[in-house]
């Protein structure tokens, strides 16, 4: 037994002692390979997952370094089963491997015959293939490159793509460091993305994931489309690009549902994308139109279905995601893996703010207790019906009256998922409202006019949660969300991580319904927040705004 800060269990499970001298070593050596699943205050938790095993071995890490690691950092003598469970889930990558034969192009070859004949025999796999060149090599339609890597990883032989990329039009594109200049771990992320060739980037909202963005741009010096989660979203890309780099307005297109630009480098909404009219996407011309040199996706863990399937076509040129978090709540981060590519860096984010990048935050979940007449709405409603009712509760108002007065003068989002309850913050808290169908231009009006100061107070629903810089926001108070969604949860703390001029904190604010599924739901978005370190501390609503909270409306 050694006094090492790494706790290995039988269970696939790593218990890390952070107060431990040896935690920061232990953790690096552990990054590529486990996946942090919990980070409170003493100690972390990570497991091994086969996922995570074929991300490590496809960004270089081999089963021997995995052993070594678990070994040197390990308390206690290591469980011989998982040693032996890495070496195997390790070996399964790369006995399938995709390449180009020139005679034939792309095939797939066998390290391994059995693992061919098995595949042949699968018959979601066998039409993806062509004719057998050898008794170990197979012909692979390019159009189907990615769907193999979906349903090779889905039966748990993820295929090593050795098929590589081709460089695409290109295009000069030089960033504009004369007052600005990468951050270290920017540069990491962008030397990792471009040594691996594809593959994802995990930063913190805040962290500055377009600048990441445009150095990979930069480095690849090609056309460009980069698929974003709404037009302000893409508009802000613009901005930043145009600042950043030598690129002007004119070689900027966008593709919405306002304009159809294509330029060397172009901006498309995921929406427009896939759109459907008369049962086809009318817009996939988009993906032939240029020859892309680079295809970025800005909040890759919202990547929709349907490009999933359009991804697949694109798997010869270089793909980057970009993603504060690669949860998914559909569970297709094995798809992010299999068509985008492994997870080539990934930043804690509290390490991000103990550097200084990032602003601290304050999490505090409030507790409201409703009133009569809402508790009996609530017992006696449907049970579909009973979300809604928790979370638009009538008392809630008042509570954020109060915690929005509390930060008077402070810049405060006030982030809700029902439109007649955003409506209603909106007249009771004096202050405008940005919905869904809120036009881009006024929206884009709303966001200058809250950065420059014009108005301190915003009522905006889930099209603030992704992609909008609003860095001087210090307050946000959250009433309602999508049911239990981690991924919103960390998006919408992401607004106020931005770093403050003053380095003031930021405080981002739950108001949950007591003794109903809000709380439940609450729980559940909090999780991915609470592993990377952020503790919620829960207070009642009248221990927090006094003992009198007067009735609103």
């Amino acid at each position: 037994m050694t006094d090492g800060p790494l706790i290995v269990q039988s269970d696939k499970t790593l218990l890390l002692e952070i107060d431990h001298a040896e935690s920061e070593a232990a953790r690096a050596a552990i990054a590529p390979f486990a996946e942090l699943e919990r980070a409170p205050e003493h100690v972390h938790t990570y497991r091994v997952t086969p996922l995570a095993l074929w991300n490590a071995r496809a960004a270089g890490h081999d089963a021997e370094q995995v052993v070594d690691a678990l070994v040197r950092w390990s308390r206690y003598p290591v469980p011989q089963p998982l040693l032996v469970d890495v070496v195997d889930t390790m070996g399964r990558y790369g006995r399938l491997q995709l390449s180009n034969h020139p005679a034939h192009g792309l095939v797939l070859t066998a390290l391994d015959r059995a693992v061919l004949e098995e595949i042949l025999r699968q018959k979601k796999i066998s039409p993806m293939l062509g004719a057998r060149i050898d008794d170990d090599t197979v012909v692979v339609h390019p159009s189907e490159r990615g769907r193999l890597k979906q349903a090779l990883l889905k039966v748990g032989w993820p295929a090593d793509d050795q098929a590589g990329y081709v460089d695409g039009e290109a295009h000069y594109i030089e960033l504009d460091q004369t007052e600005w200049h990468l951050r270290d771990y920017q540069s990491q992320a962008v030397d990792g993305f471009w040594d691996g060739g594809s593959g994802v980037v995990v930063l913190p909202c805040g962290a500055g994931k377009t600048l990441v963005g445009a150095a990979a741009m930069a480095k690849a010096g090609a056309t460009t489309l980069i698929l974003v989660t709404n037009t302000v979203a893409g508009r802000q890309w613009k901005r930043e690009l145009i600042a950043r780099t030598s690129l002007t307005e004119e070689e900027i297109g966008e593709y919405s549902g306002e304009r159809k630009e294509i330029r060397p480098v172009t901006i498309a909404t995921y929406q427009v994308v896939t759109r459907k009219t008369k049962g086809e996407y009318r817009h996939l011309e988009l993906f032939d139109s240029r020859d892309w040199g680079l295809v970025i996706y800005d909040e890759v863990h919202l990547l929709p279905a349907p490009v999933f399937r359009m991804t697949a076509d694109l798997q010869s040129r270089r793909r980057l995601g970009l993603t504060a978090t690669l949860v998914r709540e559909d569970g297709r981060e094995g798809d992010v893996f299999s068509l985008i590519g492994p997870k080539r860096y990934d930043a804690p984010w509290r390490d991000i703010e103990a550097q200084g990048w990032i602003a601290p935050a304050e999490c505090i979940e409030v507790r409201v207790t409703l009133t009569d007449a809402e508790r009996m709405g609530y017992a006696t409603a449907d049970a579909e019906e009973r979300y809604r009712m928790a979370s638009t509760a009538h008392t809630k108002l008042a509570v954020v009256k109060k915690i929005v007065e509390k930060h008077h003068g402070e810049p405060t989002l006030v982030i809700g998922a029902y439109l007649e309850q955003l409506d209603e913050l909106g007249e009771t808290l004096d202050c405008p409202v940005i919905q869904g169908s809120t036009r881009n231009r006024e929206r884009e009006r709303l966001f200058d006019a809250f950065r420059s100061g014009e108005i301190s107070r915003l009522v905006v629903s889930k099209v603030a949660n992704f992609s909008i810089d609003l860095p001087e926001a210090t307050v946000a108070v959250q009433v309602s969300g999508t049911f239990g969604s981690r991924q919103e949860e960390a998006q919408r703390l992401g607004r106020l991580l931005r770093p403050k001029g003053d380095g003031r904190q930021a405080h981002f604010y739950s108001v949950v319904s007591r003794d109903t599924v809000d709380t439940d739901y609450a729980a559940h978005r909090q999780r991915f927040l609470a592993e990377q370190g952020y503790a919620y501390r829960i207070v009642d609503a009248d221990d927090l705004l006094g003992p009198t909270l007067p009735e609103v409306g």
